[in-house]
C-alpha cells in the first residue's frame, strides 16, 4: 500500500484554508476480478462547513478519481461527498472500490472543497496489479483505524467477511495510539502448501533509504485456503517516535519465505523511555494537555498526592516547586511525571491515580493536611492496599493500633510485610507509623515497649531503658499479630 499524507498548515486568514486530505490505496485479488480500494480521510478544520436548516453543520467535497495507463484514462469516477452533520466541524472518511485488470496504473485523486472551489488537494501514485488465479499471492496491507461486526445487511466497500473495517488513511500513529491494527489477504495457499504455513508480522525501523532494523516480530500459524484473511493487532505502546515498516511475510513450515508485503507508517511517541527532565525538554506547550485545565489549587493538590512516589532528589525539587507555586513549573512537573508513567496517555494515568488519592484523602483525613499525607495514607498511596488489616481498639495498656499485612511486597521483593500504626493521641485518624518489617521503612526494635508504655513494669527483663519486648500477657496481641503469617 502506498500513501501520501497531505498536511499543510492552515493560513492565518479565517476564510483561507488548505484542504488536508490523507489518501492511500490497497489492491486485492478475487476470483471474480481484481480490484483496488482507495481510502480517504478529510480533516474537518481544513474544509468549509455550511449551516443546514436544522442549524447543524456539513461539509461537501467534490472528488475526482482517475486510473490511467500511459496518459490514457481507463477508469473515471466523479462524485460529491457530504460529511455527517454535526454541531462543530469534524473529520470524515470515505472509501471506494474499483475493478481492474492486471497491469500497471497511475492513480490520480483530486479533492475540491465544494463551498470553497479554490481549496483543492491532489494526490497521485503508481501501482501494479499482478495476481494469478493458480499462483500464491498476497494483497497490499491495509492499516485499520477500527474493526467491528457489520450490522445487518450493510453494503459498503469497508465491509469484508462480515466485518466493518475503518481504514487508517494517514498511516500516522500519535502518542495516544496503543496498538496497530491491520488487514491482509493471502491467496491460493491451498495450491502452494500441503500443510500449515506461517505468517509473520514485523515492525522494522527505517534507518535510511536501504537499511532497516527489526524491532519486533510475531507469528501465527494458518491452514491452507483459497483466501486466508489475516486480521492482526500489534502492540506499539512502547514504540518510540520514528519511521517504520510493517512487514508481513508468508513462509512454509521451514520458514522459507514465499511472499512479502510491507507498508510504511510514522509513529509519534515523544515521551516513551524518557526521564522526567527529558520529557520536560521536549514539551513545547501544555495548552492542549490536561494540566492546563486544572486550577492552581488542583495543581498543588495533585503534586502533593504524588510526593510519596518520587525519590529524594525529585522530592527536593517538588518541595521547591510547591513552595514557589509558579503555575508553569507546577504544570510541567505534573505533566512530565505522568508522561513518564504512561507516555501514550498521561491523562488516563493521572485520572486513575487521582481517583484513588481522593478516596484515600477522605478515608484517612485527620484535619491536618490531606489524608494521603498521614502515615496510613502515605503508605497506602506508595504501596497500594494491604491484603489484611487488623484493628485493635480496646487492648489494656495500649492505645488503638492497626497492623497492615502485605502478602507480597514487590517494592523490596519481600513476603509477609507488616506495618504497625498506633494512635497515642487518641485523635480522630491520628495513627502514626510505629514499626515496619519492610526494608527501607521505619524499623523500631523497641516498638513493643513503645506501644505498651502505659505498663512500664511489664517490660521483659530488668532494664526498661534498653528492653525491647514486653512480658507475655493474655490480652496482649501485638507480638503474635506481627509474627503471624
Amino acid at each position: 500500500m502506498k500513501y501520501l499524507f497531505f498536511a499543510i498548515c492552515c493560513l492565518l486568514s479565517f476564510s483561507a484554508k488548505a484542504l488536508d486530505a490523507s489518501i492511500s490505496y490497497a489492491t486485492f485479488y478475487s476470483p471474480s476480478g481484481n480490484y483496488v480500494e482507495v481510502y480517504m480521510h478529510f480533516a474537518g478544520k481544513s474544509i468549509s462547513f455550511r449551516q443546514l436548516p436544522d442549524s447543524s453543520l456539513q461539509a461537501n467535497v467534490d472528488i475526482v478519481i482517475l486510473f490511467k495507463q500511459e496518459d490514457e484514462i481507463l477508469k473515471f469516477d466523479k462524485y460529491r461527498l457530504n460529511s455527517p452533520s454535526a454541531s462543530v466541524p469534524i473529520d470524515f472518511v470515505d472509501s471506494r472500490r474499483y475493478a481492474l485488470e492486471n497491469g500497471t496504473y497511475e492513480l490520480e485523486v483530486t479533492v475540491t472543497d465544494a463551498n470553497d472551489p479554490e481549496n483543492i488537494s491532489t494526490y497521485s501514485a503508481a501501482f501494479e496489479l499482478a495476481y494469478e488465479a493458480e499462483k500464491m499471492g498476497q494483497s497490499d496491507i491495509q492499516l485499520l483505524a477500527s474493526i467491528q461486526k457489520a450490522e445487518g445487511s450493510v453494503v459498503s466497500t469497508m465491509v469484508k467477511n462480515g466485518y466493518l473495517f475503518e481504514p487508517l488513511a494517514t498511516q500516522f500513529y500519535d502518542r495516544s495510539a496503543q496498538t496497530l491494527l491491520f488487514y491482509n489477504e493471502i491467496y491460493n495457499t491451498d495450491k502452494t502448501f500441503e500443510g500449515d504455513f506461517l505468517v509473520s508480522y514485523a515492525i522494522e525501523e527505517l534507518l535510511d533509504e536501504s537499511k532497516t532494523k527489526r524491532i519486533q516480530v510475531g507469528y501465527r500459524r494458518c491452514s491452507p485456503e483459497a483466501i486466508c484473511p489475516v486480521v492482526q493487532q500489534v502492540d506499539i505502546a512502547n514504540l518510540p517516535s520514528g519511521n517504520y515498516l510493517l512487514v508481513v511475510e508468508v513462509a512454509n513450515r521451514y520458514k522459507e519465505v514465499f511472499s512479502r508485503k510491507s507498508v510504511q507508517f510514522q509513529r509519534s511517541n515523544p515521551f516513551v523511555k524518557s526521564s522526567r527532565e527529558e520529557i520536560a525538554a521536549k514539551v513545547e506547550t501544555l495548552a492542549d494537555e490536561f494540566v492546563s485545565k486544572l486550577s492552581d489549587e488542583e495543581l498543588r493538590y495533585s503534586l502533593k498526592a504524588i510526593a510519596m512516589l518520587v525519590d529524594d532528589h525529585d522530592g527536593e525539587v517538588l518541595n521547591l516547586i510547591l513552595k514557589e507555586s509558579k503555575r508553569k513549573a507546577m504544570e510541567l512537573y505534573l505533566f512530565s511525571f505522568w508522561a513518564r508513567e504512561n507516555p501514550a496517555n498521561p491523562e488516563i494515568a493521572y485520572d486513575d491515580y487521582m481517583h484513588v488519592a481522593r478516596a484515600v484523602d477522605l478515608r484517612f483525613n485527620n484535619g491536618f493536611g490531606y489524608g494521603f499525607e498521614t502515615d496510613r495514607g502515605y503508605i497506602f498511596m506508595k504501596y497500594g492496599a494491604p491484603n489484611d488489616v487488623v484493628t485493635i481498639e480496646d487492648e489494656p495498656s495500649a492505645p488503638p493500633y492497626e497492623i497492615w499485612t502485605y502478602n507480597q511486597f514487590p517494592a523490596t521483593g519481600q513476603n509477609n510485610v507488616k506495618f504497625l500504626f498506633y494512635n497515642p493521641s487518641l485523635a480522630m485518624n491520628g495513627f502514626i507509623l510505629l514499626h515496619s518489617t519492610a526494608r527501607g521503612e521505619v524499623n523500631n526494635p523497641r516498638w513493643e515497649v513503645e506501644l505498651y508504655k502505659n505498663a512500664p513494669n511489664e517490660v521483659d527483663g530488668s532494664d526498661f531503658v534498653s528492653g525491647s519486648r514486653m512480658q507475655d500477657n493474655i490480652g496482649r496481641k501485638a507480638r503474635q499479630l506481627m509474627s503471624d503469617y
